[in-house]
């Protein structure tokens, strides 16, 4: 006997069994479900010849309605959309809330600023988008030390008892690039200290490992430099992230429209967050709508599994008996 990981839960199950003995035993429909094996979509077609060794990590998944196959998990939170957004750049918070209400995301990320002692009346965000229908996850934008992070993230918590927090530590101001040397280091802390630390990252597995080890709840790494819109630049250091990751990995920063959404999730993220893609479009509002399509477009696609790339033309129709 061996065990794995089901859907997230131990499974104890014979040695040397295939997928399709593994749905036999389960009495699930092997057509009507897509199965993921360490991270790595298993056609159809291979299940017969698919064996399961032991730690393997399996999900099985099919379509319910409403939505609901597509929920995902962050520090013991549940969520359906996969699109986390920003709320910096928008010309006003009405306009910042209606692109969130667009965009469908549950998440959306705050910086901690100044409370304006000289005019206590000026409108503020929880006046537009709120904080008990949606989740607030303080960001530390323009920190440049794990010390000015930590102290804006202890303040946060002091503030609206927020623990799931958004770790970034920026190197220099021309790049944005983020310092993992000081993140890392501040992971460790805000880990011990009792926070979830969502940890904005470079697109290098080897820092991103060591982030995660270090306690963090989900790797964020860079698509391109904050604000680009250049679009996921390295897939490949991106795709390596995603399967060595045992918490969620989303593409954090570089998008600039949905087809930039769509390839990050192709490649097997567990969502994108974005700001200024959406609050610097013509149209945020439309834009916001753009994205959530474009992101629920790539999870699905993802999920059902691309065609093998060919050398060479294949037609889909025979051209055998052609008159």
């Amino acid at each position: 006997m061996i065990t794995i990981q089901l859907n997230g839960d131990p499974y104890t199950l014979q040695e040397n069994q295939n997928l399709t003995q593994l749905m036999q035993e389960l009495a699930i429909d092997p057509t009507k479900v897509a199965i993921e094996q360490n991270r790595q979509i298993v056609p159809k077609s291979l299940y017969d010849s698919t064996t399961i060794s032991i730690g393997d990590q399996l999900e099985v998944v099919h379509f319910v309605g409403g939505g609901d196959h597509e929920m995902w998990q962050v520090a013991g939170r549940t969520f359906k959309s996969r699109l986390i957004v920003g709320t910096g750049k928008y010309k006003s918070f009405e306009q910042n809330a209606a692109a969130v209400a667009a965009s469908g995301a549950e998440i959306v990320t705050i910086a901690i600023r100044r409370v304006n002692v000289m005019d206590r009346n000026q409108p503020v965000l929880m006046d537009y988008i709120d904080p008990k229908t949606i989740t607030y996850l303080p960001n530390t934008a323009g920190c440049f030390t794990a010390e000015d992070a930590m102290r804006t993230l202890r303040l946060a918590r002091e503030a609206g008892g927020w623990n799931l927090v958004k770790l970034e530590v920026l190197g220099d101001k021309k790049t944005l690039y983020p310092n993992m040397i000081e993140t890392l280091a501040a992971t460790k802390i805000l880990v011990k200290e009792g926070f979830d630390v969502m940890a904005y990252c470079s697109d290098d597995p080897i820092i991103c490992k060591q982030v995660e080890e270090a306690g963090a709840c989900a790797i964020m790494p860079l698509g391109a430099p904050i604000g680009s819109g250049l679009g996921l630049q390295n897939p490949v250091g991106i795709r390596l992230i995603i399967e060595q990751s045992k918490v969620p990995v989303l593409v954090d920063a570089g998008v600039g429209c949905a087809s930039d959404a769509t390839i990050a999730m192709e490649l097997g993220c567990d969502g994108v967050l974005m700001n200024t893609a959406i609050a610097e479009a013509k149209d945020p509002v439309l834009m916001a709508h753009a994205m959530k399509l474009a992101v629920e477009s790539g999870r699905a696609s993802y999920l059902a599994g691309r065609m093998a790339k060919k050398k060479y033309a294949d037609p889909s129709s025979p051209l055998a008996g052609l008159i």
